[in-house]
């Protein structure tokens, strides 16, 4: 694995054309799969909330929660550019709120940048964090902290309209002194115009291929998350079905006295007759 990136690395290869590709992860062995592959980034996203904890949503996940999972990754992928996820509620009460618990990010999971959700409403939080010395990282379009008021798990920015409002959006994060941004389920030509139009990194989960690099989350490309698959997701794997015929075959094994077999136990030192006549005393 070579030298850890940094956010100056990750503005140079935009600046290259080079893409940076990145994942969620949320514990130590995924974490360290992840540094093992060269991953450029790894994102503790909130999404842990439904991949890992099994929430419908990712409004239940507490500052708790992610500082957890963030200790994790960072145990398993230690030379890796690892950015910890705001939850809903660690951001929104106030600049000072919002502040405090980004530091908790870099002090308590020595997380290298944070991210938090929203636009133009966020920008004094974006603002706060940037200027106490920490990365942030935009995330607009589809987000689900705030999927409630978008309808649900929608793709957003596919009308003139909506559009416009996301450039706005992209300009004034950029402005606020975010140092990359996510775009998430937004058109490709969107996408395009956006990563064009900003010197920052502009990355995409589900928002087409021209921009600075894609993010995808672990779950959902290795096949583990099944209670939905995003049309934006390509599976890479089928975990799921892996583990679910190894337990049932591990179920089989032991109702059918086929496991453990002799070379998975630990015989004795001494001779049997010696380990019967004590087995005698108890009786």
């Amino acid at each position: 694995m070579g030298k850890k990136k940094t956010i100056l690395d990750l503005a140079e290869m935009k600046a290259k054309g080079k893409k940076a590709a990145w994942i969620t992860a949320y514990d130590f062995p995924m974490a360290s799969f992840a540094e093992q592959a060269e991953l450029d980034m790894i994102l503790v996203g909130d999404s842990l909330g439904m991949v890992v904890l099994g929430y419908q949503g990712t409004v239940p996940v507490t500052m708790e929660d992610c500082i957890s999972h963030c200790k994790a990754v960072r145990r398993g992928a230690p030379n890796t550019f690892v950015i910890g996820d705001m939850p809903f509620g660690s951001y929104q009460i106030s600049d000072e709120d919002a502040v405090s618990n980004a530091c908790r990010f870099l002090k308590e999971a020595d997380m290298d940048a944070i991210k938090l959700e929203g636009g133009r409403r966020v920008l004094s939080k974006i603002k706060a964090i940037s200027d106490a010395g920490i990365v942030v990282f935009g995330h607009i379009g589809l987000t689900p902290q705030s999927s409630g008021q978008q309808g649900g798990f929608k793709a957003q920015g596919r009308d003139v309209k909506s559009a416009r409002e996301l450039i706005a959006d992209a300009i004034q994060i950029q402005e606020a002194g975010a140092r990359a941004l996510l775009l998430e389920a937004v058109p490709p030509e969107l996408t395009e115009f956006i990563s064009k139009k900003l010197s920052i990194p502009v990355y995409s989960i589900g928002a087409g291929l021209p921009c600075d690099g894609q993010l995808i989350i672990c779950g959902d490309m290795l096949g583990m998350f099944q209670a939905f698959t995003p049309k934006f997701v390509k599976k890479y794997a089928n975990v799921a079905e892996v583990i679910t015929n190894a337990f049932k075959e591990y179920v089989d094994d032991v109702k059918n006295d086929k496991f453990p077999e002799d070379k998975h136990v630990y015989h004795v030192k001494d001779s049997i007759e010696d380990f019967e006549k004590m087995f005698k005393e108890f009786e």
